[in-house]
């Protein structure tokens, strides 16, 4: 294993950021797997929110950062952002059914239809709403494209397809290159198709599950068990959709076909910027279902280097801590889903990236590290900080994000999640040149893991972001090229990913994390000796918010 590694990125011609002569970044492999081996340990119980698990994580990465000579961060100078966080359960139906022109039809929960809510009530109850097909649910301004054409869905269920209108155009259709094409935007995410159907104030809201477009099968959208989670928010920040989930493709083509309709046929009809939402006519949803909710304080892990002279602007690092707590025994009888490289490996890069930091002189601008909570319930603990910032996101420069690191070993490449999105991914391609690295776009941007992780909760703000992510893409390895990292990806998702089983093991080679922990740490330091700010490409849906937002624009 590396014991001790130094990577310095030094101007390379024209291309270069306006930074100090070199910016060094030093990692040490046998650290970050002590703090993996500790945080993933039994002691710490998964690291779920809201347990005693929490509370002793806590007390280690406050530890750490004091250790590591940062200072507290938080809100009023504390080390810890309280983080409120809404948990629902959904008990058994007391009425679930279908209204339609050929009788009633019973959906079975889990086979034939997904729920869960994010309103903090004992219920969750929708009373003869009508189903309206609004085809992929998208209003882009930007793009020219606006599935809803001022139809009134208050009251209604909002009908979906997932992602985006071009994601299956053939060539000519109108649709065709409107978005990504195979790359997945921000539209095309079933988070977005559920806030839009809120924003339009449909009392529900539906996707129809398509495994390609959402990248997963029915499998996994059932696996929460009609449980969710939210950050708490005042009553009048609440969501309108009382109901949202997923319907199977089976009973979707029923209800369609129940109203006279062909889903198929709209499907291709979706793809036109004349689509305009269809009604199901006869069909309506009648449901009434027991809801247990409670309320769950969390924190944000926060700490910071002070700037030397513009201490007011930020560049932020982050990784999550939280994992998924206790569940049942494996076959070797482990019971906590510890969450050793998700993210146990992101916060022990993070703290090789304070501690190289720490070794020099202060840097001109603040470089804060956020250790998220609740990113495995939805990015929440990120959420809530960007909806209530210590530090304005005008201000922030750039938020750089490690969540899951390839532990396959040096790799010739690093792989580029939201190729397009903004100008970090040329220093990407600049400082991965120092390490004799190329950049390797990610393999399947159709599933949309830019819009997955911390970091696009600072995306939704304007803040230009980076995320390095392992199972984005094979990394070409220098040890069995493309063929052994496509490997490492299928046993890591196909076997321990949120399992129990995600656990550090001595097969461990941490040449490959090693190298992008320092990318990551290069990239933020010369941010934050520089007056540079980052910017988002034309074309990125998210250049018109951070373009209001008053940031510097050079």
């Amino acid at each position: 294993m590396l014991k001790h590694i130094l990577f310095a990125a030094a101007a390379i011609g024209a291309l270069a950021a306006p930074v100090h002569a070199q910016t060094k970044m030093t990692v040490d492999a046998d650290r970050l797997v002590e703090t993996v081996r500790t945080l993933a340990s039994d002691t710490f119980e998964g690291r779920a929110p809201g347990t005693r698990g929490e509370e002793r994580t806590l007390g280690y990465l406050i530890a750490r950062l004091e250790a590591l000579g940062l200072e507290p961060a938080g809100p009023d100078g504390q080390w810890l952002q309280k983080v409120p966080l809404l948990h629902t359960k959904l008990q058994a139906p007391r009425t679930l059914d279908f209204a339609t022109p050929g009788g009633t039809v019973a959906p079975k929960l889990a086979e034939d239809i997904y729920l869960s809510t994010i309103r903090p009530e004992d219920a969750a109850r929708v009373a003869n709403a009508p189903l309206v097909f609004v085809g992929y649910g998208v209003k882009a301004p930007e793009r020219g494209w606006d599935d809803f054409k001022g139809a009134d869905l208050k009251g209604k269920v909002a009908v979906f397809l997932i992602n985006d209108p071009d994601f299956i155009a053939k060539p000519g259709e109108p649709a065709a290159g409107k978005f990504g094409d195979r790359t997945m935007t921000y539209y095309g995410r079933w988070t977005y198709k559920f806030e839009e159907a809120a924003r339009q104030g449909a009392v529900a809201a539906l996707i129809v599950h398509n495994a390609a477009g959402v990248g997963y099968g029915w499998n996994v959208v059932i696996s929460p068990g009609g449980e969710n989670y939210d950050i708490v928010r005042a009553p009048d920040a609440l969501t309108s959709v009382r109901l949202q989930g997923w319907l199977s493709a089976d009973m979707s083509a029923r209800l369609f076909a129940a109203a006279g309709l062909d889903l198929a046929k709209l499907e291709v009809e979706a793809r036109s910027p004349k689509f305009r939402p269809v009604e199901l006519k006869g069909v309506t949803l009648h449901a009434d279902i027991p809801v247990q909710p409670e309320v769950v304080t969390s924190h944000n892990v926060l700490g910071k280097i002070t700037g030397s002279k513009r201490p007011d602007e930020v560049v932020m690092f982050g990784a999550h801590w939280d994992a998924y707590g206790e569940g049942k025994p494996d076959a070797q009888g482990r019971i906590y889903r510890a969450g050793a490289n998700d993210d146990a490996l992101g916060i022990a890069g993070l703290f090789e990236i304070a501690r190289s930091l720490k070794s020099g002189p202060a840097p001109e601008r603040s470089v804060v590290f956020g250790l998220w909570t609740a990113e495995e319930r939805g990015l929440l603990g990120s959420e809530y900080y960007a909806a209530n910032p210590v530090y304005p996101m005008e201000r922030t420069v750039a938020n750089l994000a490690l969540d899951i690191l390839q532990t396959a070993g040096a790799a010739k490449d690093v792989v580029l999640v939201g190729k397009g999105q903004n100008t970090l991914e040329d220093d990407m391609a600049r400082v991965a040149a120092t390490q004799g690295r190329t950049v390797t776009p990610e393999s399947l941007p159709e599933r949309g893991l830019f819009y997955r992780a911390d970091h696009f909760s600072f995306a939704k703000r304007g803040v230009p972001v980076m995320l390095l992510m392992g199972i984005a893409g094979a990394s070409d390895l220098r040890q069995g090229g493309v063929a052994a990292g496509q490997a490492w990806i299928d046993a890591y998702t196909g076997q321990c990913y949120h399992q129990a089983c995600d656990a550090w093991g001595p097969d461990w080679k941490l040449d490959g994390a090693v190298q992008d922990i320092a990318l990551t740490g290069i990239i933020g330091a010369e941010l934050a000796n520089s007056t540079r700010w980052p910017q988002w490409k034309p074309g990125s849906e998210f250049k018109a918010i951070r373009d209001k937002s008053g940031a510097p624009k050079e």
